[in-house]
């Protein structure tokens, strides 16, 4: 892959061989760029590019042949169109073009940082090794108390109480998931943060706590279930009762709110925050009581899904939107589903 000078990765897909990214760009989580396509007993396969400090969002697509324009922008869940112009920003599948101002920022905490912030930057994400470590511990101090279990009470005991094992060593990658979020960011507020920012750095060190530690020890285990929201709720989440919570993206779990009886399908993500033009804007994200949001749906900040209103799979709220209550919508972004 051919990757320019300040460029930021999250995770992406690609072949990489067929991907170019120019200088400044910046591709956020579970991007796909560049990937072959089957069509009609052939595979196609062509080169895709990222241009200069141009910003493809969470689950965007770039695909063969196509490229996300200089200063452009490709929404969250949506696809670059086969022909874009310069400065140009785009959301939705198919894609429409969007009307976007660009976020105004120091360019010494965005695109131009001195020295100082890239080693201080690099100080705290060498801190990531240690929710690595604390995984490795926990399947270590694991698999010792299996061998204990066995040796003293025979293998069918252990073997009986290895889910009690499993749980309790999954409540503590939890706990100290937890632990992790409130010492390094405390009570996040909604408000905007440059890139090359002390709290930004923080806050991803607290979401690889989560990611690496606690998801796979704990949080997937127990997706939809009571356990899951009592730990969403120690992340500082709003859930109210009878809540079924099937996802644990919730990027800054303080700014979201899930009303009494709502339902957040398997995939979805409440998406507090977005990194346009390098600064990262946090809003809220509320869905009001008996509220739906289907599979693999998207809600941006500052967004809210009325009372008893169903949002079906695969759709996109847009940013800022109020969907009213008692109503039904789908697509990417959501129009009235009838």
């Amino acid at each position: 892959m051919k990757v320019g000078r300040g460029v930021e990765l999250s995770t992406v897909l690609a072949l990489p061989t067929m991907t170019s990214v120019g200088d400044g760009a910046f591709l956020a989580d579970d991007t796909m760029v560049a990937p072959y396509e089957l069509d009609g007993g052939w595979m196609r396969i062509a080169t895709a590019r990222i241009g200069k400090r141009a910003f493809l969002g969470n689950s965007g697509m770039t695909a063969p042949g196509r490229k996300v324009p200089k200063d452009g922008l490709v929404g969250v869940l949506s696809a670059t169109p086969k022909k874009a112009k310069s400065g140009s920003s785009y959301v939705g599948m198919p894609p429409m073009k969007l009307r976007r101002t660009a976020e105004e920022g120091d360019r010494n905490r965005t695109y131009d940082p001195p020295a100082r912030y890239k080693v201080a930057r690099a100080v705290v994400e060498a801190f990531r090794v240690v929710p690595a470590m604390g995984a490795l511990a926990l399947a270590v101090l694991a698999t010792a108390a299996f061998a204990a279990l066995a040796s003293r009470y025979g293998p069918a005991a252990a073997i009986g109480l290895s889910g009690l094992v499993m749980a309790a060593a999954g409540v503590v990658a939890a706990a100290v998931a937890t632990a992790a979020k409130w010492l390094l960011v405390g009570r996040i507020r909604a408000g905007n943060r440059p890139l090359w920012s002390s709290f930004v750095w923080r806050n991803e060190l607290a979401d690889n706590f989560v990611e690496v530690l606690a998801a796979p020890w704990f949080a997937r285990p127990w997706l939809g279930t009571a356990p899951l929201n009592v730990w969403l709720r120690s992340l500082g989440a709003r859930i109210g009762h009878g809540v079924t919570c099937d996802t644990y993206w919730l990027p800054e779990a303080d700014l979201v709110t899930l009303g009494d009886g709502a339902c957040v399908n398997r995939g979805c993500v409440l998406q507090t925050h977005l990194f346009h033009d390098r600064v990262m804007s946090m809003d809220t994200v509320t869905l009001e009581a008996g509220a739906t949001l289907g599979p693999h749906g998207v809600v941006l900040p500052a967004s809210l899904v009325g009372t008893d209103t169903t949002i079906g799979p695969a759709s996109l709220v847009m940013r800022g939107e109020n969907v009213p209550g008692r109503t039904r919508w789908f697509g990417n972004p959501i129009s009235a589903w009838r």
